[in-house]
């Protein structure tokens, strides 16, 4: 799905050797205009239901040096439906562990010499794209028109495809399955479409994006053709993510929580109640979720598999419940909004027959209290 990150970093490196202007057609700096440009995915589900959703906020830039990268923030998805974006940023791509993409290339001016005089035309470009801490490399069709000497379009020559598992995605493919009673397609299409802008000259010397100086190098003894980028940087989460803004509805708050209950992401050591680290991310976000909540009770109930005493398990499971119930009071969720609760292993979810169903068993849940 985040190819299209890619393909907005190849755009502005494609406008920037646009430019005929400039002995180094890379010279200043280009930059993604977003407002002007859609990145779309497609997906199937149940065999042959298609949907196209899209991405709202990316950033991009390429250096002096042809040297381009793209961030694209995953919390910005877009289905069109809330419930859904929620699903996709919780469950799919775990966005409060990995809030973005990154795509990056590297070009040449020999790649895009020909541009100025065609002003259009269809070429493939190298990239690699990262996303859950994993890299991989491809490369993008890509159809070039010349807009002026300072502006591109960038699109899709033709769809590109990306599979789930290439990016460890497929965990969260079953979750969004489950979650939504639907089989999907482990993999996705890509279409795109990109404006990009040179960025505008200062006296003859080049622009400085980043804001900091080297504490090595001052930027008094820098040369004046240098063009420093800094890496462009999502938007925070709270801001983009593409839902309600203030405090949720009653069905958006319930719809919330069941979502929540199947994440996986609460850990704690074992036979413990103590809450391990990596659990911290999601649970910062529930805290956000219940502050926008106002008016209702969280039931926070804690569940085990069948190994072990049901009288331990209960006890287990009722402390599990406990320490999330604390944890959230830190971060700021008044604790009469709450109400732990343990379950023991009286509500397993699938069969405890392997330590892959018994892991799922062992979780936390979240619902409105009755």
């Amino acid at each position: 799905m985040t190819f299209r990150a890619t393909i907005a970093a190849v755009g502005i490196a494609l406008a920037a050797a646009a430019s005929p202007s400039l002995a180094n057609p890379f010279e200043p700096g280009w930059i993604l205009e977003a407002d002007s440009s859609a990145l779309r995915f497609t997906s199937v589900k149940n065999g042959s239901v298609t949907e196209t959703s899209s991405f709202a906020t990316y950033t991009g830039i390429i250096d002096p040096n042809g040297a381009a990268t793209v961030n694209i923030l995953l919390d910005s998805v877009d289905t069109k439906v809330d419930l859904r974006n929620v699903r996709m940023r919780f469950l799919f791509f775990e966005t409060f562990k990995f809030p973005e993409a990154t795509v990056s290339l590297q070009l040449t001016e020999a790649m895009l010499a020909d541009l100025p005089e065609k002003r259009r035309k269809i070429m493939s470009i190298p990239f690699s794209l990262t996303m859950r801490d994993i890299t991989n490399s491809g490369e993008a069709e890509l159809a070039v028109t010349l807009l002026t000497d300072d502006m591109v379009s960038v699109s899709s020559a033709t769809p590109v495809t990306l599979k789930t598992a290439d990016y460890d995605l497929e965990v969260g493919r079953g979750k969004l399955e489950e979650a939504a009673g639907v089989t999907i397609v482990p993999q996705t299409t890509v279409s795109f479409d990109f404006v990009f802008s040179r960025l505008p000259s200062q006296g003859g010397t080049p622009p400085v994006a980043s804001a900091a100086p080297s504490a090595q190098a001052p930027a008094a003894a820098e040369p004046a053709s240098s063009f420093r980028v800094a890496t462009p940087q999502p938007a925070e989460p709270t801001q983009v993510a593409l839902e309600t803004s203030g405090d949720f509805s009653l069905e958006e708050c319930a719809g919330r929580f069941e979502i929540l209950s199947r994440t996986g992401n609460i850990y704690f050591s074992t036979a413990s109640a103590r809450l391990r680290t990596e659990s911290r991310a999601v649970l910062d976000s529930i805290a956000d979720i219940i502050s926008r909540c106002p008016g209702l009770t969280v039931e926070v109930s804690g569940h085990t598999d069948s190994d072990g005493s049901n009288a331990t398990n209960q006890v287990l499971s009722e402390r599990r419940a406990a320490s999330v119930v604390d944890y959230l009071v830190t971060n700021g969720v008044p604790s009469d909004r709450m109400i732990p609760v343990g379950y023991g292993e009286a509500r397993p979810i699938v069969p405890n027959d392997s330590s892959a169903n018994k892991q799922r068993n062992r979780r936390i849940e979240f619902a409105l209290s009755q």
